[in-house]
């Protein structure tokens, strides 16, 4: 083997756990020279990682970086999207390649009938399918995350309490119906009585001033006014951080950060999960396990199809500050317990 490329296409978290797949590949095959295929918008995430000797990018079509690919005479492809379009470019560049079992029927059972038939293994386990025959193992030092000097956050820009330690809360994501409401997080901040910051993107503001407004002065928004690297910064630097179903949960657990991970409509047993393969006592997920509907989508909607939103909505707030003081303690614990 001399030159490997892989597919991922997106999204955020999605792309942060294809990461131990990449620095396997890079350290345990010698003088290899790796590549990746992924979206523009994305792009910069594999740019950033040090295994990683080149990246192709592209917006919309990638008829362009087939011709640019068909160059470079690949030994191997490592496709972890496994779609039509994926496809298409491994069939192009004829030459040997694997995947991973993507499981789209068990998944459709499960969110269309509530049938689970979706093995126990979290989805990096999976993509680890993809480089057996290369001879790569799981090295289970679990994700990886890498930002660059000018991105990292100076902690004591921030008030003075602090500066002392903080809590980060992740109050966003794709979809509305894998983000706990803005009321929930108002009643565990309340509670909490200790330095919050609030992360998330542009479309988080109008949330993220709701919770503001509500709360005292022990809290401190950053949504849509940093970029992602800089929020990164902010949740490895974190004492600990409460979070959705969302790209910074899993940024958060490349910095094997105390995780409260709150589910809506989707559901960990997706295989999705934080993933801390030698510390699983870091993380609790929580879930309401007996609303039914649930898991009414492997991503997501707009509203609850439902319109009750009971998946989020039952979701206490004092359970998760229990959790969040049991994470403290670090007791050893199954994160799917």
């Amino acid at each position: 083997m001399k030159k490997i490329l892989v597919i991922r296409f997106s999204s955020i978290g999605d792309i942060v756990l294809t990461t131990p797949i990449v620095r396997c590949l890079k350290k345990q095959l010698k003088d290899i020279e790796l590549h990746v295929l992924t979206k523009k918008k994305f792009s910069n995430l594999y740019k950033k990682n040090p295994y990683i000797d080149k990246v192709f990018e592209f917006d919309s079509s990638i008829k362009d970086n087939i011709r640019d690919l068909k160059k470079e005479k690949y030994d191997y492809v490592v496709d972890l999207q496994k779609n039509k379009r994926s496809k298409r470019v491994t069939l192009s560049l004829r030459c040997p390649h694997s995947s991973f079992p993507k499981l789209n029927f068990k998944k459709f059972l499960l969110t269309t009938f509530k049938i689970n038939l979706m093995p126990d293994v979290h989805i990096v386990d999976r993509y680890f399918r993809a480089v057996e025959k290369l001879g790569v193992k799981n090295d289970l030092q679990g994700l990886d995350f890498f930002i660059s000097k000018e991105n990292e956050y100076d902690v004591s820009e921030l008030p003075a309490a602090f500066q002392n330690g903080y809590h980060a809360f992740v109050i966003g994501g794709t979809y509305k119906t894998k983000i706990l409401p803005a009321v929930k997080v108002i009643e565990v901040i309340k509670r909490l009585n200790q330095p919050v910051v609030l992360l998330g993107g542009p479309d988080d503001v109008e949330r993220a001033n709701e919770i503001m407004a509500a709360v005292n002065d022990n809290v401190v928004s950053f949504a849509g006014k940093i970029n992602l690297e800089k929020s990164a910064s902010l949740v490895k630097q974190a004492r600990s951080v409460l979070t959705n179903d969302t790209g910074l949960m899993h940024i958060a657990a490349a910095f094997h950060k105390n995780i409260v991970s709150v589910w809506g409509n989707t559901v960990p047993a997706l295989g999705m999960y934080p993933y801390l393969p030698q510390e699983p006592e870091k993380c609790h997920i929580i879930e309401r396990k007996d609303v039914r509907c649930r898991p009414c989508s492997k991503l997501g909607f707009k509203e609850c199809p439902r319109r009750h939103f009971k998946c989020m909505m039952e979701i206490e707030g004092l359970e998760i500050l229990e959790s969040m003081s049991v994470l403290s303690s670090n007791p050893k614990k199954n994160p799917l317990d």
